[in-house]
């Protein structure tokens, strides 16, 4: 009982790590609004549209590409 115990927590543990590892910061412009934030998710292309091409790891990272780019300035 114990040893299938452990072994479903190190199962279900090894499964959920990386999903809490995975974060990842995108610079969007509202579709509306026109204005420019991080977000966590990819922008959908509807009402949010991506700016750049790729996910930075930190916000700082992203905070410093959303003022170097030119479509948020």
């Amino acid at each position: 009982m114990f040893r299938r115990t452990i072994i479903g927590l190190a199962t279900l543990s090894i499964f959920s790590l990386p999903a809490f590892a995975a974060t990842e910061y995108w610079v969007a412009k509202s579709a509306t609004t026109k204005k420019c934030e991080v977000v966590e998710k990819k922008p959908d292309g509807k009402t949010m549209m991506e700016v750049g091409k790729s996910a930075h790891k930190t916000k700082a990272e992203a905070e410093k590409a959303m003022k170097a780019a030119a479509e948020c300035k």
